[in-house]
């Protein structure tokens, strides 16, 4: 497994630069003042009429998508969620054209089921924002298809597929302690870049199923189908309907239903508990049984530095940083404050 190639091993050194109050430049291929805009109009113009996209995509007519994915076969099947199925496709690299399996370019392809209404508005989401804009962290959108009553998107394939995978599946290889901490400042990253846009963009689904992982082990946010703008000027918050997944969204949104990018950091520290315990945010037999919450059962550890360490997850045989492993628990702790409270955190690079 790769050590995250420029980015420190040691929690130590990443831990202290994970969150702080300024923000600095990201990379990306529309600047913050044109994402904004250009958001806007695209937002209206798609929801209307589908007739306006991001000139950086690639149209794909259905067909050339089905030609892809050897007509959508089983065979060809990556995942399936609520609203669709993800195939895997092969296009050429230059001219974005179908080709023969083992040739050409890996693309994942998410085909919408007709029926979904809510798949639509996260579909008109997804285009909305991964296809204004681009950052190293974020998975990156090829193309779209929206001929008729089909919905399709195109994605890079990251081949490690999910961390949800490589921490909860049987059988699966264990990711050690370094790179683990790693996939922690690259989801970071990812949230920082996003909050930092003037629209200050909330990813309001972060969990382990949505960070994916590439052959060098490097994650990306993907599945942007519940972010949306967040508050601006004076207000504090946004209202909206409570969406989200059980045991990564935070209390007080699950209440109020008010979104700040402050749930996304309590998301965060969710995930930085399952790459600390090795358990799932919910329903782990391991972590206070099926009713209990991982962040229930961890808390009374992560308070007392001299307990934390029995929250650790015991397949890495004690071969992590103690003092590492300290202060990434009481990152967690903080990340898990109330987000009316001062002690939270703000994502920033």
């Amino acid at each position: 497994m790769g050590i995250c190639s420029g980015k420190s091993s040691k929690l130590d050194h990443a831990s202290s630069s994970l969150f702080f109050d300024s923000n600095s430049g990201s990379s990306s291929s529309v600047k913050k003042e044109q994402f904004n805009s250009h958001k806007h109009s695209f937002h209206n113009s798609f929801c209307s009429n589908d007739s306006f996209v991001p000139s950086n995509l690639k149209s794909f007519t259905y067909n050339e998508l089905k030609n892809a994915t050897r007509n959508f076969r089983a065979d060809s099947l990556l995942d399936e969620g609520g609203f669709g199925y993800v195939f895997k496709g092969w296009i050429d690299e230059n001219t974005f054209a179908p080709c023969k399996p083992g040739s050409g370019m890996v693309v994942a392809v998410k085909k919408l089921k007709p029926e979904s209404f809510q798949g639509h508005r996260e579909w008109l989401a997804e285009v909305n924002y991964l296809g204004l804009l681009y950052h190293e962290n974020l998975v990156n959108l090829i193309g779209y298809c929206a001929e008729l009553d089909n919905r399709l998107l195109v994605y890079e394939v990251m081949s490690k597929g999910s961390l949800e995978n490589h921490l909860f599946k049987k059988g699966v290889q264990i990711i050690p302690w370094a790179t683990r901490m790693c996939i922690a400042v690259d989801v970071a990253r990812g949230l920082s870049f996003l909050h930092g846009l003037e629209a200050n963009v909330i990813y309001r689904d972060l969990k382990a199923s949505n960070i994916l992982l590439d052959s060098d082990f490097n994650a990306k946010l993907s599945d942007f189908g519940l972010a949306r703008d967040g508050p601006s000027g004076d207000r504090t918050h946004v209202s909206t309907r409570i969406v989200g997944t059980t045991g990564y969204a935070a209390p007080e949104y699950l209440s109020s239903g008010h979104l700040t990018p402050k749930n996304d950091v309590y998301s965060f520290g969710v995930v930085l508990l399952e790459l600390l315990s090795g358990k799932r945010a919910t329903g782990d037999e391991n972590a206070g049984g099926a009713d209990e919450k991982l962040v229930e059962w961890a808390k009374p550890f992560l308070s007392d530095s001299r307990r934390v360490l029995r929250i650790m997850d015991t397949r890495l045989e004690g071969q992590y940083s103690k003092k590492g492993a300290q202060i990434a628990a009481s990152l967690v702790m903080r990340c898990l404050a109330s987000i009316r409270n001062l002690g939270q955190p703000w994502m920033r690079f």
